[in-house]
């Protein structure tokens, strides 16, 4: 019934294996694809994998870092496959817990990890007890419940009607009556002292030992933490932080640095519209952008409120689950239990701070399905792990949700489009990007920005106008076009222009176009060709289709999608439908999806950077390039230890 199970280290050494009688093929290739899928991508939320047409279980083992690894069949159902894994798990680990305690690649390679008649044993155990289930059966009507009632007493009677109205105000009555009840037991409460239960301010249902316990922990809590605010019945609402004036770099602080009509006058009719606005705009004489650019960064302390508040909350709530057990001394063991590293880590541990955690990933932007599985990938991966010395639960969660972010954020593939050009360049072809999203997120003006990156670092580089749907695309593409070209005069590149728009107009085929100025640049030797498509709904079939199309035709080397920062949940779906789209209306049986994203408005969000982890979480195609401003240098590349930085600061 198995194909395989095998059982492997977290560094990559397999320990032992088990291959099915009559299984041929090598189980490799679907535990590598779980290990590159799931395992290195943070995704291991879900303890199942699909491969072709076997499915994997998988459970990790944190204490002595292994992982067990079960494959079989996509089409059968065996409902026992769990508990067998972790039957397996228990018995591997008692057996061989002496060899698992010695770290170490060599010790791990020179035992011998002697296991089939063991699992051998399991299995058939595990068998028998799926066979042994008796099946339910469907009752026959003469055994049901409904077959015992007459039909009189299924017809309701005018007196019944009556009783139950009766009835009704009697519960009605007592429900009236009964909160008028509670004071006088809440004062027979306090005159009774010697009562088993101690009735105070906030301590119902508490003994007076633990009333006493609780008194002496909000002493230690004030002499730690210093003195704590009785929270008030009608909280004051605190004063919106009120927007700042944004100064802008570029403009003046009194309106005759803005009066440009004079200079417009003094233009002489000879000079070309580009030199006019080289002289006009002093923010076109941007910086150099040569070489790779620059990360994105953010100060932003490691440390932040929001890790030192979580610690302190749970020192808090494990004294006093500690208090409610141990009696008297529980406080002050409890907080020395939630620092000293005395056990390993268990769900219920991790259950408060995680909520936390997922509350503040929602708070900053990510969507709430990718927040919590981000969680509950925490949670595997940490369960049974036995925690450092003088280490919370809570900073130890949030180091691993750390790691977890920042793998999330590295691309997992090679990205670098200088070395791709230069590639294409050696082919004599152009290199072809082509720009997808939806409205309105800067698809245009993102590609002239790279544009000018491109020609910092000695490009020459083709615009195709294929959004003939909006009306001033072409236009806009144009405007980029003239600019670029008067801060890389033709004089300065032997007369040739560096930038050039092919355009055809307004409502063409933009899969044609496309398609044609990719053949012009080949003749006249353009080094990159930047696709310009009109913005589109994900949810609009006809434009999708004719994305599809665009791309299939043309078979672009780098397919981006352009996306705001501002979004939240509506990433995913953008996403997940673009991706969709793009698959169903391919031609060929390996489609081209989306290759990698384009995050705009990146300067608008302050820390909410959460938009950033759902689309490469989605996807699981790195962030290329970030837009941080509206100036044609206003482009980066992701720092994915500051995104993560800002992401966990409170």
């Amino acid at each position: 019934m198995l194909d395989f199970f095998t059982i492997f280290s977290k560094g990559g050494i397999v320990l032992w294996c088990f291959q099915g009688a009559g299984v041929t093929e090598s189980f490799t290739g679907p535990v590598n694809a779980l290990i590159r899928s799931v395992i290195l991508q943070e995704r291991s939320g879900n303890n199942s994998f699909t491969h072709e047409a076997l499915s994997l279980k998988y459970k990790l083992d944190n204490e002595f870092e292994l992982i067990f690894v079960v494959g079989f069949q996509k089409i059968l159902t065996l409902t026992y496959v769990d508990k067998f894994i972790d039957d397996v798990q228990l018995h591997f680990r008692d057996r061989y817990k002496n060899e698992l305690e010695q770290k170490g690649a060599l010790k791990l390679l020179n035992n011998n990890f002697e296991f089939e008649d063991d699992f051998k044993m399991l299995l058939r155990e595990a068998e028998e007890s799926s066979k042994a289930r008796t099946h339910t059966y469907m009752r026959s009507f003469k055994e049901s419940e409904k077959s015992q009632k007459t039909v009189k007493s299924m017809i309701e009677t005018k007196g019944g009607d009556k009783g139950k109205g009766q009835g009704g105000k009697k519960n009605k009555n007592t429900k009236k009556e009964a909160p008028a009840a509670e004071p006088a037991k809440v004062d027979q409460g306090k005159a009774t002292s010697s009562g088993p239960k101690m009735v105070e301010n906030g301590n119902q249902g508490l003994t007076p030992e633990e009333v006493i316990q609780k008194k002496r922990e909000e002493f230690f809590r004030k002499r730690m933490g210093g003195t704590i605010e009785k929270p008030s019945k009608s909280p004051k609402p605190q004063k919106p932080r009120e927007k700042q004036m944004r100064v802008w770099d570029m403009g003046g602080s009194s309106t005759k640095d803005l009066d440009y009509s004079v200079r417009n006058g003094d233009s002489s009719p000879n000079g070309g519209e580009s030199n006019q606005e080289a002289q006009i705009d002093p923010g076109m004489q941007v910086s150099s952008m040569e070489g790779d650019l620059l990360p994105v960064d953010y100060e932003s302390s490691e440390e932040g409120d929001m890790g030192e508040e979580d610690e302190r909350v749970v020192v808090n709530e494990t004294s006093k689950s500690s208090s409610k057990k141990g009696g008297s001394f529980g406080g002050m063991f409890g907080m020395l239990k939630g620092l000293v590293g005395s056990k390993s880590l268990t769900c219920e541990d991790m259950e408060p701070v995680l909520e936390k955690m997922r509350d503040h990933l929602i708070a900053k932007n990510v969507a709430a399905d990718i927040a919590s599985q981000l969680c509950d990938s925490v949670a595997k991966k940490l369960e049974g792990k036995v925690m450092g010395t003088f280490t919370t639960v809570a900073s130890t969660v949030k180091q691993a949700l750390q790691d977890s972010l920042v793998q999330i954020l590295q691309p997992k593939r090679r990205v670098d489009i200088l070395r791709d050009v230069m590639e294409a360049q050696s082919q004599r072809r152009p290199f072809v990007i082509t720009f997808c999203g939806v409205n309105g997120v800067g698809k245009s003006t993102n590609l002239a920005k790279i544009s000018y990156w491109l020609i910092e670092n000695g490009f020459t580089v083709l615009i195709a106008a294929c959004d003939t749907f909006r009306a001033g695309a072409v236009e806009q593409l144009r405007t980029h076009q003239r600019r670029l070209n008067s801060l890389h005069p033709p004089e300065q590149h032997g007369g040739r222009p560096v930038v050039q728009l092919y355009e055809k107009g307004y409502g063409k085929d933009a899969a044609g176009i496309a398609m044609e100025a990719i053949a012009y640049a080949r003749n006249q030797a353009f080094d990159v060709v930047l696709v310009d498509t009109a913005g589109r709904m994900q949810d609009n079939a006809p434009l999708m289709t004719a994305l599809a199309k665009l791309i299939a035709v043309n078979m672009p080397d780098l397919v981006l999608f352009v996306g705001e920062a501002l979004v939240g949940n509506e990433a995913v779906d953008q996403l997940v439908k673009f991706n969709q789209a793009l698959a169903d209306h391919s031609m060929s049986d390996k489609p081209r999806l989306i290759d990698g994203i384009v995050l705009t408005k990146f300067d608008t969000i302050d820390d909410k950077v959460g938009a950033a982890i759902s689309m490469t979480y989605i996807t699981g195609q790195p962030i290329v390039f970030v837009g941080t401003g509206q100036t044609y240098n206003d482009l980066r590349s992701l720092n994915a230890r500051a995104v993560v930085s800002a992401l966990m600061k409170a």
